[in-house]
């Protein structure tokens, strides 16, 4: 009776021991067959959408790695379900001897498993965010590789058929041809010059109304309030005809006052400003009121101080706003003494034959590029903190 005990708990734990190794491998399994199975839904998903758009023609599709694809699939399915079945047999073999224990040691490994299927998920869904953000960090750095690369190479080797990854002989003085050719520290200076002065005045426009709008009554304020922020529908394109017909007939075409006055007031950013001011205390402002503090040094010693985050992303989007601006300055002041860098290096590097200059066109834009690169990289927290806090309350 009791050797046939101990061959019974000698079988149990021999039991115990594999059903533990099984569960660990049989969750491995199961989380690759399910990863390989969506990927393959996908890729069968893409491949059907390229059929329906394209035909059967148009499908270039290897067929010795589908199949190997398939087979791996297929295999590793097979043997996860082969390895759950093995698990369910031994769950029973564990039942009949164990009796009452049985659910105690089941309960045990169901925890167990349950802590296994959480670390597996979680490393696969990490792994597949990391791939995501891979994926997403490549198709946006690569045009900024290709226009490094292509700044780079010469004409000849640029206008292959087949392109090059990188030049097979690297000409740096495309950068400096760039630069006398398109004339970019005039077009520097001129953009400078526009972006400064919009950016400092629209500062001061900005921050009297949003301080208007936060904190001082008068009649119809919300009314007003919500009037603008309906003008930010409007799409800015529709303004360009009657702006134009404004400013020409008060005489500005051709000058740097037609650059800079049309686009002094953004709603946008009096409004993202206004929530700022919101949510500094009005007690504030109303012991200010008590101690006869005047509502312009209120503003300067209190009010924008504690807005600083958001008036320095304000600061920044406008710079980069009046550095990135195209149509406007293409339309009403084309002339060489007035053109601001995105027009001059529109037509800079088109010779007389038509024929363009990619390679020192891309150097001319790598140029102009770094001042926003070099922005966005020291400045990014700042712009980030100012929007967000604008849209925090307490």
């Amino acid at each position: 009776m009791e050797n046939s005990n101990l061959n019974t708990n000698d079988v149990a734990i021999s039991l115990k021991r594999k059903y533990g190794k099984l569960l660990k491998i049989e969750g491995i399994f199961k989380w690759i067959s399910i990863s390989l199975i969506t990927l393959f839904a996908i890729y069968l998903l893409v491949l059907l959408l390229t059929i329906g758009n394209l035909g059967l023609k148009g499908v270039n599709v290897n067929l010795v790695l589908f199949s190997i694809v398939t087979i791996i699939t297929v295999a590793i399915t097979f043997t996860w379900i082969l390895l759950r079945d093995e698990v369910k047999y031994i769950k029973e073999q564990l039942k009949k001897l164990l009796g009452n224990k049985y659910e105690i040691l089941v309960e045990e490994y169901d925890l167990r498993r349950i802590e296994i299927d959480s670390k597996i998920s979680k490393g696969i869904v990490t792994t597949l965010i990391y791939i995501f953000l891979l994926f997403i960090a490549i198709i946006v750095l690569f045009p900024f590789y290709w226009m490094i690369n292509s700044s780079l190479k010469s004409l000849e080797e640029y206008k292959r058929s087949v392109p090059t990854f990188w030049p097979e002989e690297v000409l740096w003085k495309n950068y400096a041809e760039a630069y006398s050719t398109a004339n970019l520290g005039t077009l520097f200076i001129n953009t400078l010059y526009v972006g400064l002065v919009s950016t400092i005045l629209s500062l001061i426009i900005t921050v009297i109304t949003a301080f208007a709008f936060a904190r001082l009554e008068f009649k119809g304020k919300n009314i007003l309030f919500a009037a603008l922020l309906a003008t930010m529908m409007i799409p800015g394109e529709l303004f360009t005809i009657t702006n134009y017909a404004v400013v020409s007939q008060l005489g500005w075409l051709n000058t740097f006052t037609v650059l800079i006055i049309p686009f002094l007031v953004s709603v946008f950013y009096i409004y993202l400003l206004r929530q700022n001011f919101m949510q500094i205390p009005n007690e504030l402002y109303l012991a200010a009121k008590v101690d006869g503090t005047s509502d312009m040094k209120y503003l300067m010693k209190v009010m924008v101080p504690l807005s600083l985050p958001t008036l320095i992303s304000i600061t920044i989007l406008k710079m980069m706003g009046s550095w990135n601006s195209y149509v406007w300055p293409n339309l009403v002041a084309n002339d060489d003494a007035h053109k601001l860098i995105t027009n001059g290096l529109r037509n800079s590097f088109t010779a007389a034959s038509g024929d363009v200059n990619y390679p020192v066109q891309m150097a001319a834009v790598a140029l102009v590029s770094l001042p926003l690169f070099l922005v966005f990289v020291f400045l990014r927290k700042y712009i980030m903190k100012g929007v967000s806090r604008s849209g925090i309350k307490g």
